[in-house]
């Protein structure tokens, strides 16, 4: 069984402890040792990696991850491209991903029925290379809701971005279908989104019934369900009806706050901020001008959102980073600035930050007790750091910083072990 022993490394180690100098032996794919200070892990036969002083920590988790987005500006966009060239894009991007560090991800939602589910089998069957995945479904709308991209005049409602329901046994009927599929999760949106003319994120449109056939034929299967839930009402609807994993939750009063509360240690929230920042105040070049992105809501959006979720973080809810990457204006690869929005909107420390997206990304991912830490016996998920995250979490937002990224034992990416000492001790921001 091969080994791998990181020594002289600064160890940031998921959990909320401070750094520390140590060692990290790696046996297979699960971390062996973890141990203070310098020599202290016999070498023997593994592979020595000295880190001249580099960050280890555990490799990242993305909590609201869309691969078949195209990095296109509007739904239609990312829904028109051909399913042929749509398959290969998607797989691209999960490699995409793992470069940048992120070694596992929540699927949030796919643009075509089977995209996710054919890209995670190709990913654990080692087809292709890409971060541990959860397959999501389609996103589950209903007609002039979020998603809805049907034309009147071209009656192909199976071509909408999202799939289309009206009562409870079209909801059934879709659910079992995607679960027919092999996805992990089921994708609702309970809320409307400032994207949509008629249907802003104030709005909520999913009856109680249907929300309930949804979370009761998935869980009956052991699967998961997901809210697109920007409204205070829908927050409320998808904690009623034990919904695990809420995007987004903008707009909430005491009675939403109260219920998130009471429920933190079940559910998860991921903001997505990186749509409402990036449209209020560099939407330009894509059509909306920051006088047209407050006429669509968004300024009144993110300082209700702002307000919500520090009011959830105080509470002890799990915040995590992740949303809506692969937009124009946001595009894959640059989903580590999430990671900043916690810090500068929701006055998260840098290290809530880093736990946000590590121990609370292994517990969103279902292996809280073996992913998301660098700890004895923990799946080996590593991303060796040429600076100190701490004190700039814009270094992992630079592919060159990640000196190395190990996922399951195995390098994706390897370190320059030749050039260790002349390389990595430079100078780090």
């Amino acid at each position: 069984m091969a080994e791998v022993l990181f020594t002289n490394v600064r160890i940031i180690d998921g959990s909320g402890s401070e750094p520390f100098a140590g060692e990290v032996l790696v046996q297979g794919n699960r971390i062996r040792r973890v141990a203070r200070g310098v020599r202290a892990l016999a070498a023997g036969d593994a592979t020595v990696i000295d880190g001249a002083g580099a960050t280890l920590m555990p490799g990242l988790v993305e909590a609201h991850t869309h691969f078949a987005w195209n990095n296109a500006a509007t739904l239609d966009g990312i829904q028109r491209m051909p399913t042929e060239e749509h398959v290969l894009w998607t797989a691209g991007v999960a490699r995409t991903y793992l470069d940048h560090g992120w070694t596992s991800c929540v699927g949030a939602a796919t643009a075509k029925p089977r995209l996710d589910v054919v890209v995670r089998n190709a990913i654990e069957q080692g087809l292709i290379p890409g971060p541990r995945y959860l397959a999501a479904s389609q996103e589950i709308t209903v007609a002039g809701a979020l998603g809805d991209e049907t034309l009147p005049h071209l009656p192909f409602p199976e071509f909408s971005f999202g799939v289309v329901v009206s009562g409870v046994e079209e909801m059934r009927k879709a659910v079992r279908m995607a679960m027919k599929y092999g996805v992990d999760t089921v994708k609702l949106n309970l809320s409307g989104d400032n994207f949509v003319p008629g249907a802003d994120a104030t709005t909520t449109w999913m009856s109680d019934p249907e929300v309930a056939i949804a979370c009761k034929e998935a869980k009956i299967r052991g699967k998961r369900v997901a809210a697109h839930a920007r409204s205070c009402g829908s927050i409320k609807q998808a904690l009623r009806h034990g919904i695990e994993v809420i995007y987004h939750a903008s707009f909430t009063d005491e009675e939403a706050l109260d219920a998130l509360e009471a429920q933190r240690d079940r559910i998860f929230v991921a903001p997505g901020l990186s749509v409402i920042i990036k449209l209020l105040y560099e939407g330009t070049p894509f059509g909306i001008t920051p006088a047209k992105a407050r006429e669509m809501g968004y300024e009144i959006e993110l300082e209700a959102a702002v307000t919500s979720l520090r009011a959830m973080i105080r509470r002890g809810v799990r915040v995590l980073p992740g949303g809506d990457y692969g937009f124009a204006w946001a595009p894959h690869g640059t989903n580590a600035m999430d990671l900043q929005y916690l810090v500068k909107y929701l006055g998260m420390t840098p290290m809530q930050a880093l736990v946000s997206a590590t121990r609370h990304g292994g517990e969103i991912m279902k292996r809280g007790t073996e992913l998301g830490q660098v700890r004895d016996g923990f799946l080996a998920d590593l991303l060796l750091v040429d600076g100190d995250p701490l004190s700039n979490l814009g270094v992992l937002l630079e592919r060159d910083r990640l000196l190395a990224i190990m996922k399951d034992g195995a390098f994706h990416k390897a370190p320059e072990i030749a050039q260790a000492r002349t390389r990595w001790t430079r100078t780090a921001a």
